[in-house]
C-alpha cells in the first residue's frame, strides 16, 4: 500500500504529460495543414480510383484516368507546399519516438531512439510528386495502387506524430484495411528505401 499512491501519482503524471504533449503536436500539425485541401483532395482520389477500377467500359476508364491525373497533380504540389512550410518548425518540435509507445517529449531525453517528421514529410512529398509524374511509365492501375500506398503512408506519419506508431498503424488498418507492411511495400521503391532508413535509424 505504501507504493500504491506514489506509482499512482507518477502514472498520472505521465498520463499528463503525454495527454499534453499529443495535444499540442495535434495543433501544430492542423496550423500547417489548414492552408491546404490535402485531405479533400486524398479523398476525391481514393474515389475517383474505385470508380476507375471499377469502370468495364475502356473509353469511360480512360476518361476517369485522365481526369484524376490533374487530381494527382494538385495533390502532390500541396503536400510538396506543406512539407516546405513544415521544415521551418523547431528540430524540438519536430522529433518523433520509433517506440511502439508513447513516451512524452522523447526528443528531449531520448533523441536517439527520435527521427524528424520533418525529413519523412519531404520523403512523402517527393514520392507522391514522382508517381504523379509517372516517369516509369505504371499502367493507370498500377499507379493508383502506388499512388494510394503513399498517400497511406504519409497519413500514417502524421497520425505517428501525433500519438505513435502503434496507434497510426491500428488506424491505418481499421481505416483502409491494410496493413502498416502492406502500405511500405506498396510504395515507391525510392520512398521505401528513404523512408525505412530514416523511421528504422
Amino acid at each position: 500500500m505504501d507504493l500504491f499512491l506514489p506509482a499512482l501519482l507518477v502514472a498520472a503524471g505521465f498520463m499528463a504529460l503525454r495527454l499534453r504533449e499529443q495535444r499540442q503536436r495535434i495543433v501544430l500539425l492542423a496550423s500547417h495543414l489548414r492552408h491546404f485541401q490535402i485531405e479533400k483532395l486524398m479523398e476525391n482520389l481514393t474515389e475517383g480510383y474505385l470508380r476507375g477500377l471499377g469502370e468495364s467500359e475502356a473509353g469511360r476508364r480512360e476518361q476517369v484516368w485522365q481526369l484524376l491525373g490533374s487530381t494527382e497533380s494538385a495533390l502532390a504540389g500541396q503536400v510538396t507546399r506543406f512539407a516546405a512550410g513544415f521544415a521551418k518548425v523547431g528540430s524540438d518540435e519536430a522529433r518523433v519516438s520509433r517506440l511502439p509507445f508513447t513516451l512524452p517529449y522523447a526528443g528531449r531525453w531520448l533523441p536517439r531512439t527520435t527521427f524528424d517528421v520533418r525529413q519523412a514529410f519531404a520523403i512523402h512529398a517527393r514520392g507522391l510528386s514522382e508517381v504523379a509524374a509517372n516517369a516509369t511509365g505504371l499502367s493507370p492501375r498500377d499507379k493508383a495502387f502506388m499512388m494510394s500506398a503513399e498517400l497511406f503512408l504519409m497519413q500514417h506519419t502524421c497520425h505517428w506524430f501525433c500519438k505513435s506508431r502503434t496507434v497510426a498503424s491500428a488506424r491505418l488498418l481499421a481505416r483502409h484495411r491494410t496493413s502498416y507492411d502492406q502500405v511500405t511495400a506498396a510504395v515507391s521503391p525510392a520512398t521505401r528505401r528513404d523512408y525505412l532508413a530514416l523511421v528504422k535509424g
